[in-house]
């Protein structure tokens, strides 16, 4: 009996080893860690380095207890640390080229006409044991709402609303200099990567989004939409980045921040108070026109909230765009939620290493980001037999898009998880408070689909 288990395993250890084989040969890495100046002198070649690293969550394991302690790894621990703190090594390059390469073969699996965008978000990596880890900060948590060392891990990812993959990110410090626990520790010449990391972990997020964006679409990565939260949803932001793509956003009520409507500069509670409202249990309570600082015209929609009574707000530059059509877009940001918490629970993005060197931190992560695209390619390869061959291709539907009403759930269930986790409530009252929304959403399209057969 024991024997067939240890059977069974080594052979399902083959089978997911021959597939990440496949996944790294069929995008060529070799030849993108050559071009990404990622070579070694001496020793194991770079690839069989990098796919030691990239195997380890896929058999259970971690970085320490896989390679630096186990009898298997033929690499010793010098040679996987010397190969992730090389400052020199260009991982932003490595992940920006592989990613176009995905983002170019699911492109081909989808119509023309459906939304592909980008979605900018940013989590907290917590450190909260360490003392003399690199750039070390006192980072703002939005989740739990309170201060933990740590960094934030700045992301820009692309989504074609069945497939989800990361693009390219920063890994910030602080741009205060009295809420960095540690500084700089490593000589380094100005000239390369590290040196250019480091400098970008000191700066503000905001600032980093434009060149961000700009990178990605430089490369021909296809995006009608860029989608944000309301943390990065200032104008003069928002000016910025619809130079080079339409923005769908939430937006916080600020008082400092003022919009032009009807010729006066009015703060978003003052225009909420002077539409006219849709009647009834309207899910979209209302829309307008506003103008922006730099004399621009966006569209603000005004989205029923139901479990405080209140509402929200999105903002998209793309006037044009109907009102369902803002909410179903923006309900695609759910997917960089899915990411954080896939990358930190099993793929070992927060904990996995607990190195003191920047470099080594900014080359795992990008690792950690290539996992997950093996992943997105496995999971569609599951889902989507159009990636078997052309036969599949000509013959089957494409996959679903994200419908208006599933968007409503997911921004639903962003609030409810934050009610649950203030604890003012039971669970029961989440529960019927979304029964009664959805409720009245079937009876509402039920109507609207009899309403359509009589005319």
């Amino acid at each position: 009996m024991k024997t067939n288990d240890f059977e069974i395993t080594d052979q399902a250890e083959n089978q997911c080893s021959n597939r990440l084989e496949d996944f790294l040969s069929k995008f060529n890495i070799a030849t993108l860690l050559n071009r990404s100046r990622i070579r070694k002198a001496k020793g194991y070649s770079a690839r069989d380095i990098f796919f030691e690293l990239f195997s380890i969550p896929f058999f259970g394991k971690n970085l320490f207890h896989g390679i630096i302690e186990s009898s298997d790894s033929s690499r010793g621990k010098d040679a996987i640390y010397e190969f992730l703190k090389c400052e020199t090594f260009n991982w932003r390059r490595l992940l920006l080229s592989l990613a176009v390469q995905l983002v170019a073969f699911f492109d081909n699996l989808t119509s023309k006409e459906r939304e592909k965008v980008l979605v900018i978000d940013d989590s907290t990596l917590s450190r909260p044991r360490s003392k003399m880890v690199e750039l070390l900060a006192r980072v703002f948590d939005h989740t739990e709402n309170k201060f933990l060392k740590g960094y934030r891990l700045l992301t820009a990812c692309w989504s074609d609303g069945s497939s989800f993959l990361p693009l390219d990110f920063a890994l910030l410090s602080s741009a205060n200099k009295k809420s960095r626990l540690q500084g700089i520790t490593k000589s380094l010449d100005k000239r390369s990567c590290g040196y250019k990391r480091r400098l970008e972990a000191q700066s503000k997020a905001t600032d980093l989004l434009e060149p961000m964006v700009s990178r990605i679409m430089n490369l021909g990565v296809k995006a009608q939409y860029l989608l944000m939260d309301s943390w990065f949803a200032m104008p003069i932001t928002i000016s910025r980045l619809r130079k080079h793509i339409h923005v769908v956003c939430m937006v916080k009520r600020l008082p400092t921040v003022l919009y032009t409507f009807q010729g006066k500069r009015c703060t978003l509670e003052g225009i909420y108070r002077l539409l006219k409202k849709r009647p009834g249990r309207a899910k979209i309570l209302a829309s307008t026109l506003v103008g922006m600082n730099d004399g621009s015209q966006a569209k603000i929609v005004f989205v029923r909230d139901r479990r405080k009574k209140e509402w929200l707000a999105l903002l998209t530059t793309d006037i044009h765009l109907p009102d369902e059509e803002v909410v179903r877009i923006y309900g695609k940001r759910w997917d960089i939620e899915v990411f954080f918490k896939m990358s930190k629970q099993h793929l070992g993005l927060e904990k996995s290493i607990q190195t003191r060197d920047f470099d080594s931190q900014i080359a795992y992560t990008a690792i950690v980001m290539v996992r997950y695209m093996f992943l997105a390619m496995e999971q569609r390869r599951q889902e989507d037999p159009r990636t078997f061959g052309a036969l599949f291709r000509a013959c089957c539907a494409e996959m679903r898009d994200l419908s208006f009403m599933d968007a409503l759930k997911r921004i639903l269930d962003l609030a409810v998880d934050k009610l649950r986790k203030a604890g003012e409530h039971s669970e029961e009252v989440y529960q019927s408070l979304i029964s009664a929304i959805f409720g009245s959403a079937i009876d509402f399209f039920g109507l609207n689909r009899q309403l359509c057969q009589r005319s």
